[in-house]
C-alpha cells in the first residue's frame, strides 16, 4: 500500500495526486432511459498517479499546461480545466491560476486518468483557496463532469452504481499488488458501450455471484471472478488486445482482467501466479511490446 499523502505543499502552490483505477468487476444492469447504461462496479484506487501543480496565475482566468509522456489537451477540452471553472463559478468568484498536469497514466486505457484528474482538480482548487465547499455540493458538481469522477473524490475502495455516480464505501480492507499490462491501444468508451450488446442471464448470474462474496467481505474473491461485461464488446472491436490476453495468460500469469472499458489490463498477484509474473514480467515488453507495472492498493 503506498504511504504518499494526496496533496503536497510547494514553494509556491499546492501538488495534487490523481490515482488511476482498477475495476475489479464491471457489471451491466441494462440500458437507462436516458440512454446511459446502468452499471454496478467494484473500483479500487491503485499508486499510480497524474500529478497536478496548482499555483497563481500569470494570466488572468484558468491556465493549463499539460507534460508528461502521453498528450492531452490544455484547453477547454481537458476535465482539469473544466472542473477548476465550474467550481469557481459555483463559488461565484474569480481567481487566476495556473494548472501544471502531469500525465503519467495513458488516457484511453481504462484507468480513469481523466476523471480522477477531475476529482483531483476540484479537491486541490477547494484547498488551495480554502473554499467553504461541502462535499455533497463537491460530489453533486463531479457528477456533472463524469460517471466516475465522484468515486475519486473518495475511496479507496467502493462500490459504484447508476452511472457510476452513486458511490458505497466498501469498508473491507483489501490491501494487493497487480501487474498492470498497458498496450499501446487507445480505446474509446464511448464506442465500447455503444458496441455493447446486453446479455441479461449474464448480468444475474455475475450480480448474484458478487454479491454474496461482498457479503462475505471477500473481495479478494471478487477480483479473480474477472466479471467485466465489456469485455467483449472492447474485444470485438481490439482483436489485438484479446489475443494479447491470450498470450500473457499462456505464460502462466493468469487470470488477466481487462480495466473498465480497456486497454489496460491487469491480474492480481498471489501465490498461484507470483512465479509466473516474476519468470516472464519482462517478456510482456520485449516480446509483446507493451508496458507493465506493478502497483499496489492506494489507502486514501
Amino acid at each position: 500500500m503506498s504511504d504518499k499523502e494526496q496533496f503536497t505543499s510547494t514553494d509556491n502552490g499546492l501538488l495534487v495526486l490523481a490515482p488511476a483505477k482498477l475495476n475489479l468487476s464491471l457489471l451491466i444492469a441494462g440500458k437507462r432511459p436516458d440512454g446511459f447504461h446502468e452499471i454496478e462496479t467494484i473500483m479500487a484506487k491503485v499508486d499510480y498517479y497524474d500529478e497536478i501543480l496548482i499555483e497563481r496565475g500569470q494570466k488572468k482566468g484558468i491556465e493549463l499546461v499539460c507534460k508528461g509522456q502521453y498528450p492531452v489537451p490544455d484547453g477547454e477540452d481537458n476535465l482539469v480545466f473544466k472542473a477548476a471553472t465550474l467550481l469557481l463559478e459555483e463559488c461565484g468568484i474569480q481567481a487566476d491560476l495556473r494548472f501544471t498536469l502531469t500525465k503519467n497514466i495513458p488516457p484511453g486505457s481504462g484507468l480513469g486518468s481523466a476523471s480522477s484528474d477531475a476529482a483531483a482538480a476540484l479537491l486541490g482548487v477547494r484547498r488551495f483557496l480554502n473554499l467553504a465547499v461541502a462535499d455533497g455540493e463537491l460530489a453533486r458538481m463531479a457528477g456533472g463532469l463524469g460517471g466516475d469522477v465522484p468515486f475519486f473524490l473518495g475511496g479507496p475502495l467502493a462500490l459504484c452504481r447508476g452511472k457510476g455516480e452513486k458511490i458505497e464505501k466498501l469498508q473491507e480492507i483489501f490491501d494487493f499488488s497487480a501487474l498492470l499490462v498497458m498496450p499501446n491501444v487507445s480505446v474509446s468508451t464511448q464506442r465500447v458501450y455503444a458496441n455493447y450488446r446486453h446479455e441479461p442471464a449474464i448480468y444475474s448470474k455475475f450480480s448474484a455471484e458478487i454479491g454474496r462474496l461482498i457479503g462475505k467481505n471477500r473481495i479478494d474473491l471478487v477480483s479473480g471472478v474477472c466479471a467485466n461485461m465489456l469485455l467483449q464488446s472492447c474485444f470485438e472491436m481490439h482483436k489485438e488486445l484479446a489475443e494479447l490476453k491470450e498470450r500473457i495468460e499462456s505464460l502462466g500469469i493468469r487470470p488477466v482482467c481487462l480495466s473498465g472499458s480497456g486497454s489496460a489490463m491487469f491480474c492480481i498477484i498471489n501465490n498461484n501466479n507470483e512465479e509466473g509474473v516474476r519468470k516472464n514480467r519482462g517478456k510482456l515488453e520485449q516480446d509483446f511490446g507493451c508496458r507493465s507495472i506493478i502497483v499496489t492498493n492506494n489507502r486514501w
